[in-house]
């Protein structure tokens, strides 16, 4: 029997050592878009702007003029100071007219104390209103009281009760309102001409109530300052005013 000798064992071969995987890096996210402080910030800086500071003239020292003269131009004229009117001195006997009251007797000056002060005034009575008024002497004007019209005034209101009368096309109470401001502006013209728009001859149509009263109270005032001027009663002065009225 043949005995076969042992083989010597072949060395070991170790397999080779794999290296461990590494992990996969994670994911980057997705960039951000910049916000608007981001985008501020990134932005380049302008330059710093120049800083205005106003100067204001000063009072003391006005800015000296730029340029030559100019030429001033006077527009309008020069127009002399008008003169203050002399005023109408009033004495006891006079007789007057006042706007809204008619005409009146002045009594004389007196002097009243009123708020701590003393006035001097016109102490003027009606005797038909049985009425007593007292006008300051400095408010005098202004309130309308004067003597009684010059003959050229008063024959000027009589060539007007001569025309024809002037009626507007307009609603009667606005007409009234003229002519009772016509009445007591004192004016013995524009009562005049109260008188002969509202006058009715024989063959016009009557007058209405309303229209009769302010005919009346015009007539009234204007045959008052008539028989005053002329020294008469005031019947006869009515008389002489119907006369112009119907010579027209």
């Amino acid at each position: 029997m043949k005995v076969e000798a042992a083989k010597p064992a072949a060395p070991k071969t170790e397999a080779p050592k794999q290296e461990a995987a590494k992990p996969a890096p994670p994911p980057k996210p997705p960039a951000a878009k910049p916000g608007l402080a981001e985008a501020q910030a990134a932005a380049p800086v302008p330059p710093p702007m120049p800083v205005l500071t106003k100067v204001e003239p000063s009072l003391s020292s006005p800015a000296p003029p730029v340029g030559p003269p100019l030429a001033r131009r006077d527009t309008h004229p020069s127009i002399p100071p008008r003169q203050p009117s002399k005023p109408v001195e009033f004495k006891a006997g006079d007789h007057v007219v006042y706007p809204t009251h008619g005409v009146g007797t002045v009594q004389g000056i007196e002097s009243m104390s009123a708020a701590g002060l003393t006035l001097q005034v016109i102490v003027v009575t009606f005797d038909e209103n049985r009425m007593t008024l007292r006008v300051p002497v400095n408010k005098a004007a202004s309130s309308g009281l004067r003597k009684l019209a010059a003959p050229d005034s008063m024959k000027e209101a009589l060539d007007t009760l001569k025309g024809r009368a002037r009626i507007k096309r307009t609603m009667w109470s606005r007409r009234a309102q003229e002519y009772e401001a016509k009445i007591n502006s004192g004016d013995p013209v524009a009562i005049a001409e109260v008188v002969r728009d509202l006058h009715r001859n024989a063959g016009q149509p009557d007058q209405s109530f309303s229209e009769r009263q302010i005919y009346e109270q015009a007539m009234d005032r204007l045959a008052a300052e008539l028989a005053a001027i002329d020294r008469t009663d005031k019947a006869a002065a009515t008389t002489k005013l119907l006369d112009h009225l119907k010579a027209g």
